[in-house]
């Protein structure tokens, strides 16, 4: 029954009964008898609860509908305000869960246009420096090489120095390239990949340990991506936010799935608001039908959880 008629109804009803009590052998003295005071208060008493519950039974549903409108989060899918109520509220409810599914199809669909579109712009600035600038340095780096050959004693320490600050930018490039384009996993697989991803992040200040099982299930490439991605986003916030000295790489069967951890002994997100890299790790995650979740970690730390669904592990 809609909300409408049950307040009518239970109105209706009062006024009948009032009606009818008139019409019969009841009167109202004047002036107003106690006992007839009494009859009058317990019969409006009855009637505003009776309204009370009515609308409190009735508003509760829109309440929580509220409640659920004000904490939605396209990032963190799934949660949906039961639909129950009057037949309006009901159909509303019913309303702003498709709305809701809508969005969160079309934002899906978004976001893998974007980083589809992402991905192939890094291959092709990842190959422009490989080709270009790369090719460029390495051929100042041989021009200097023949004119240290030729320079003056005095000049040759100087060009030496040309050469090494030459060599490291080369070595940079060369490492922008790789984290743009990781060619170690096309090549060679996601298991190489993250043990090479360690080592790259493993320096004087920071230790990174990686564990993968040999036994996982096999991935569809966008999974594959997807796990290297976040493992490369979580180990960067590691490096640059966590002033963290050990660092966690593990990559394993659980289950239900596959699980990616990446654990640091770090001061941890704390209170603070989630910032770019986490949300594109949380918007890769829902491409392949993944859960995210970003917590502290046992003692210290953050813990940096990626779960694939066996469903979207199988090939």
């Amino acid at each position: 029954m809609s909300l409408f008629w049950r307040i009518f109804s239970l109105n209706a009803a009062g006024l009948v009964v009032a009606t009818a009590l008139l019409l019969g052998p009841v009167t109202v003295s004047t002036p107003v008898l106690a006992g007839e005071a009494l009859v009058l208060l317990g019969g409006l008493v009855m009637l505003l609860a009776g309204n009370a519950l009515v609308l409190r039974f009735g508003l509760t549903p829109l309440q929580r509908l509220g409640s659920a409108m004000a904490t939605a989060d396209l990032l963190r899918p799934g949660s949906r305000p039961v639909v129950a109520g009057p037949a309006e509220t009901a159909a509303l409810i019913t309303t702003y869960n498709t709305m809701l599914d809508r969005l969160e199809a079309e934002r899906a669909a978004g976001a893998a246009r974007a980083l589809s579109a992402q991905e192939s712009e890094r291959h092709r600035i990842a190959r422009e420096l490989h080709d270009e600038v790369g090719q460029t340095l390495t051929a100042v780096l041989l021009q200097l090489k023949r004119v240290a050959d030729r320079a003056p004693e005095g000049l040759r320490e100087e060009v030496g120095q040309a050469q090494e600050a030459t060599r490291a930018g080369l070595d940079e490039i060369r490492r922008i390239a790789r984290r743009l384009r990781p060619g170690v996993l096309e090549e060679l697989g996601l298991a190489s990949a993250l043990r090479s991803l360690a080592a790259e992040f493993t320096t004087h200040g920071l230790t990174v340990r990686h564990h993968v099982t040999g036994d996982l299930p096999a991935l569809t490439p966008e999974s594959e991506l997807v796990v290297y991605r976040v493992a490369q986003e979580g180990l960067t916030n590691t490096a640059r936010h966590a002033t963290a000295d050990r660092a966690e790489l593990r990559l394993q069967q659980v289950p239900g799935g596959v699980e990616l951890l990446v654990r640091d002994n770090g001061t941890g997100v704390g209170d603070a608001p989630e910032g770019a890299g986490i949300t594109g790790m949380r918007e890769r995650a829902l491409l392949i039908g993944a859960a995210l979740t970003v917590e502290p970690a046992p003692g210290r730390g953050t813990d940096v959880r990626l779960r694939i669904p066996a469903t979207e592990g199988a090939r």
